[in-house]
């Protein structure tokens, strides 16, 4: 399977030989192409959305594309290196960021000048996490980011009342939680930063504030890595929480032998389906200790290479706008990025499902305290250097000074290399 990283090289490649001038709407076809990460079950809504919009714009034909994501970055390279890449792009995390770095996408600034009221309808927290040496390269479509879901019977066999407040309580309320290998306390996803609030809730900072030097490498990180450690080798930090990606560790807290789970809002879909305990008075949802949580949204681009980047534009002012962002949010019960549209269906949801309601309101406070989410050109490398060292050490295969060690190393070349 071809990895991230060599996929990325090569659209590095495929966009330096496509970025010539964009002819304008009226010298070229009246065609664009729309490519969606994953989202064919909303095939009547987006056939919807292309069928107004083709109304509204005489002439106009949009062909929408849906990958799902091991087939999304094969698919969008290929394109660019044809010179015919799709002219407005649905992407996950921070992989935008990475196709903005390396030229594939188009610099949204001038345009968001132009139109001060599109901008102003997005998030200015969210919308800051596609930003990339000062320039806007993407916007909200959907947006998630952590928090802490837990198990209240179990909580209360333990005699715990409310969530946690700080990491050392995290790993007593785990530990108390904890009976041999039938039952855990707490898990996590570790998959695109998802953990790095473990660490930022201590005051550990991967990286300096220009993003130019390793700076994880300190006592402190070192004493939280060996209690997180400690933690998995007696089992109150499940062993799935460092080895699985979306489906173990969803399944397991569904299973209801988890106390905690830190995992972003869609996970609670996944694992209400798994698990026939989840009701509304035995599942509780806050915000993990400090607030911090790690954003990982789906946003809007446009390629560089598009040969109608204002009707691109136009598609995607129009797929972002109140109507029908709310139209996907009340299928997909979700938020979106577009305050309006959000507020709306906040105030929807805690009369329809306030327990859904109590989890997407989380998604919308303490936007100020998202974290892993830092504006890196090499994203996917520098996970690639930093997390084999630090899981080497969660389970128990190095000592965490020495994985720190190595992992600073590593981090540092790429950090080099950017």
């Amino acid at each position: 399977m071809i990895t991230r990283r060599t996929l990325l090289k090569t659209v590095a490649a495929a966009a330096a030989t496509n970025l010539i001038p964009a002819p304008a709407i009226a010298q070229s076809s009246k065609k664009i192409t729309f490519l969606t990460w994953n989202i064919i079950d909303q095939k009547e809504l987006i056939d919807g959305w292309i069928q107004r919009f083709q109304s509204a714009h005489s002439g106009v034909e949009v062909e929408w594309l849906d990958k799902k994501g091991p087939e999304f970055g094969p698919f969008y390279q290929t394109q660019l290196t044809a010179g015919t890449p799709p002219d407005v792009i649905n992407t996950q995390g921070a992989l935008g960021l990475e196709y903005a770095a390396q030229g594939a996408l188009y610099d949204l600034t001038p345009l968001f000048a132009k139109e001060a009221a599109v901008k102003s309808r997005y998030d200015a927290n969210y919308l800051g996490n596609w930003v990339y040496e000062g320039k806007n390269y993407m916007v909200p479509f959907y947006i998630t980011k952590t928090l802490l879901f837990y198990n209240k019977p179990m909580f209360a066999k333990a005699g715990l009342g409310g969530p946690p407040q700080s990491f050392d309580e995290i790993l007593a309320f785990a530990q108390k939680m904890t009976s041999g290998e039938t039952s855990s306390g707490f898990m996590t996803l570790n998959f695109d930063w998802l953990y790095w609030p473990l660490f930022a809730m201590n005051g550990v900072e991967l990286v300096t504030p220009d993003l130019k030097k390793a700076a994880f490498n300190t006592p402190k990180a070192a004493e939280v890595l060996d209690k997180l450690a400690k933690a998995t080798q007696t089992n109150a930090i499940n062993k799935i929480s460092w080895t699985g990606r979306w489906v173990e560790p969803n399944g397991a807290f569904g299973a209801g032998n988890i106390g905690m789970l830190h995992a972003h809002s869609p996970a609670y879909f996944f694992f209400k389906g798994q698990g026939s305990w989840v009701t509304p008075e035995t599942l509780g949802i806050a915000q993990m200790p400090g607030y911090y949580a790690t954003p990982n949204s789906h946003g809007l681009g446009i390629s560089k290479g598009s040969k109608n980047p204002e009707l691109a534009w136009e598609f995607l002012k129009f797929i972002t706008d109140n109507a029908q962002a709310g139209e996907l949010a009340e299928r997909r019960k979700l938020v979106t990025g577009n305050v309006a549209v959000d507020k709306a269906t906040l105030a929807k949801l805690a009369k329809d499902d306030p327990t859904v309601y109590q989890v997407l309101k989380t998604q919308l406070e303490h936007t100020d305290k998202m974290t892993g989410n830092w504006r890196f050109g090499n994203d996917s490398r520098i996970k690639e250097a930093f997390w084999p060292e630090v899981q080497s050490a969660l389970l128990g295969r190095k000592d965490a000074k020495s994985a720190l060690a190595d992992a600073d190393r590593r981090v540092s070349r790429e950090l080099t290399r950017a």
